[in-house]
């Protein structure tokens, strides 16, 4: 893992392996974003090109400055970064704290498919990024048991509700999953007969992490660990599922990422002894790389399929792997990895 610091602002990118064909992975803005997180970030995605077999590597950055300073520092990062766009060390996807305006100076060298990148709906919108990977989450889910069915008539609680949680919800509903609870750093709302994924996402749309005071009565956020669903959508930060939390959902079917890197390796443990199934982080979170690197002459609905199709297969894969999904899916990245790296990088995309 390489760091390269920026000269004229405070802001840094975590470059996961030397010699891949080019690097992407999510920009960060923060008051401090830490060099940890984004290596994590970086190793994740680094997995989820390896198990698409695609030599590209993983990367993260991270701009840090106060709110003042925001639109400084990022205008800073631009315009150092130009140079290791052009030569694809790192591809920025705009994460937490950014958007793509923000980036958009930088898209005239990149080469994925970054016409569809702009396509974003507004302060509280889903980008492109978002919506793929929100999809590839429940395609993932649906294929948890292999072939032999999936979210149909599961309850499904959302946790860490986010930028990709509208298009999370629709996939879920459209696959025959009723979504009961939906949890922000605000707090937890439920419903037994579900809602509707049109109102959580007229809701984020408008109120951002705010949209749970709009949908019901409130309680906090972690309540959502204990709403009874058969399978959790997780991912509000990294290592979200402690050992401890592990312990709440072993009743659960499933425990599923929705944002990166949210199982600490204890937790995959302890869901791993009471038969939960937890598929991989990088293989639900795929969907915007199948999506971004895919020909640019591709339709929606084209998207659409190739996302259905490569997620879901991989995840029926997987599936019934006898040391769990998530073993199985680091076995195949790790195989094609060590077709064209010299080493392999070390540790897995878990949380400490």
């Amino acid at each position: 893992m390489r760091i390269h610091k920026f000269a004229s602002t405070d802001a840094f990118v975590a470059i996961d392996l030397v010699g891949a064909q080019a690097s992407s992975g999510p920009l960060r803005w923060a008051r401090r974003v830490l060099h940890s997180g984004a290596q994590e970030l970086a190793r994740s995605q680094t997995y989820t090109y390896a198990v698409l077999n695609m030599r590209y590597g993983g990367a993260s950055g991270g701009i840090s400055a106060p709110t003042p300073q925001r639109a400084e520092a990022v205008a800073g990062f631009v315009s150092e970064a130009g140079v290791l766009v052009a030569d694809r060390t790192f591809l920025p996807d705009a994460a937490k704290g950014l958007n793509e305006a923000d980036l958009a100076p930088l898209r005239d060298n990149d080469p994925r498919d970054v016409a569809r990148l702009a396509r974003g709906s507004g302060t509280f919108g889903s980008s492109f990024v978002d919506r793929y990977d929100g999809l590839s989450a429940a395609v993932c889910a649906d294929h948890m048991n292999g072939d032999a069915g999936g979210l149909a008539g599961c309850s499904v609680a959302i946790e860490g509700f986010g930028a990709n949680g509208a298009a999370l919800a629709a996939a879920v509903v459209e696959r025959g999953g009723v979504v009961k609870a939906v949890a922000t750093a605000k707090g937890c709302v439920s419903s037994d007969s579900g809602f509707e994924p049109s109102v959580l996402r007229d809701a984020w749309q408008a109120h951002g992490i705010e949209m749970v005071t709009q949908l019901g009565s409130v309680v906090d956020a972690e309540k959502i660990f204990g709403c009874d669903a058969e399978v959790y959508f997780v991912g509000s930060k990294m290592g979200v599922v402690n050992h401890k939390v592990a312990e709440q959902l072993a009743e659960a079917k499933a425990v599923v990422a929705c944002g990166r890197i949210p199982l600490t390796a204890r937790a995959l443990a302890v869901l791993r002894g009471a038969g939960v199934v937890a598929p991989a982080d990088f293989v639900a979170l795929s969907g915007a790389s199948v999506a971004l690197w895919g020909d640019c002459e591709r339709s929606e609905k084209d998207i659409l399929s190739d996302v259905g199709e490569k997620v879901g297969g991989l995840a029926v894969e997987f599936a019934n792997h006898d040391d769990g999904p998530f073993l199985a899916a680091c076995y195949a990245a790790e195989s094609f990895l060590g077709t064209w790296q010299a080493e392999l990088p070390f540790g897995r995309p878990l949380a400490p």
